[in-house]
């Protein structure tokens, strides 16, 4: 009987086609290479190395999408960073432009999943299936609509991206929060609705970002959100009430990095000391099925 992560692997597999050599899901994108720099303001709240010192950093922008041939335009997109910390090893942060995920739990994945078929131009379509559903969890309707109601965008570069887990920081005196990650575009957001045509290239995300880095570099801030009493620490659907939120530094994305070493795999759950998963389920399940993709990608 197979796994849960193979399971869900196998039902993305199913909408978005199987492409030897690319990500189940995220499967086009580009790598590039940046550096952070902390603004020390987040250096009270965790005793990780990449809020209190610079660090470079691995960044992909990407599409949702698990077809690497679909139009730049459609799904939610994707901004993943890998930190290279100075004592050695890796932390990563995930993002996305959703403001929170469809479904709580990796069952509930694997279930809606199962329903969608696929679409043209790689977005998969619901079904009767998908109805029924959403009638047994209606509280998943509005995150599911968000997630398919996702306009399209001119740049990378003006996107907002959110992390849409809760993690624990401790500090150095062994104090908890916990916080959720975003990262706040320092050029203005804008839909290609408004400012391009609706014919516009299958891939002119990529080339776009691509022609702007070679004009100099594109800047992101950190912003942390810290959770309140009341805010839900398990469900990545929920959105957050406390408005508390940290400038913990400012990522500036140089250049597209070509020399790339496959299998490079960004996962929220690579963590370094001061920073702990919390119980959110689909954040702990993750890298199951990050390694389902991973071994049927190379």
């Amino acid at each position: 009987m197979s796994s849960l992560a193979e399971q869900a692997v196998d039902a993305i597999n199913a909408t978005s086609g199987r492409h030897p050599g690319f990500r189940a899901v995220h499967a086009k994108g580009r790598v590039c290479a940046a550096r952070f720099e902390p603004s020390g303001l987040a250096a009270d709240l965790t005793t990780a190395q990449h809020m209190r010192e610079p660090v470079t950093a691995t960044v992909r922008f990407s599409n949702a999408s698990g077809d690497p041939s679909a139009h730049d335009r459609l799904h939610a997109r994707g901004m993943a960073v890998k930190f290279h910390l100075p004592a050695g090893g890796d932390t990563d942060i995930v993002a996305v432009t959703l403001g929170r995920f469809i479904v709580r739990t990796p069952e509930q994945f694997v279930q809606l999943n199962r329903t969608l078929r696929p679409g043209n131009g790689g977005l998969p379509r619901p079904s009767l299936g998908t109805v029924w559903f959403l009638l047994r969890n209606p509280d998943l309707i509005k995150p599911i609509g968000d997630a398919r109601s996702v306009e399209p965008v001119v740049s990378y570069a003006a996107c907002h991206f959110n992390a849409l887990h809760a993690f624990r920081w401790i500090d150095s005196s062994g104090a908890e929060r916990h916080v959720r990650y975003g990262w706040e575009p320092a050029a203005s957001v804008e839909s290609l609705a408004d400012t391009a045509p609706k014919n516009a290239e299958r891939d002119y995300l990529q080339d776009e970002i691509a022609e702007r880095l070679r004009l100099g570099p594109v800047h992101f801030t950190l912003r942390v959100q810290i959770a309140g009493e009341r805010d839900r620490l398990d469900d990545p659907t929920a959105l957050w009430k406390e408005p508390l939120t940290v400038e913990a530094g400012t990522l500036a994305v140089e250049r597209i990095e070509d020399s790339v070493v496959e299998p490079l795999v960004f996962d929220p759950t690579r963590l370094t000391a001061g920073i702990e998963l919390s119980a959110d389920p689909i954040l702990r399940f993750r890298p199951d099925a990050y390694d389902v993709s991973v071994n049927r990608r190379t």
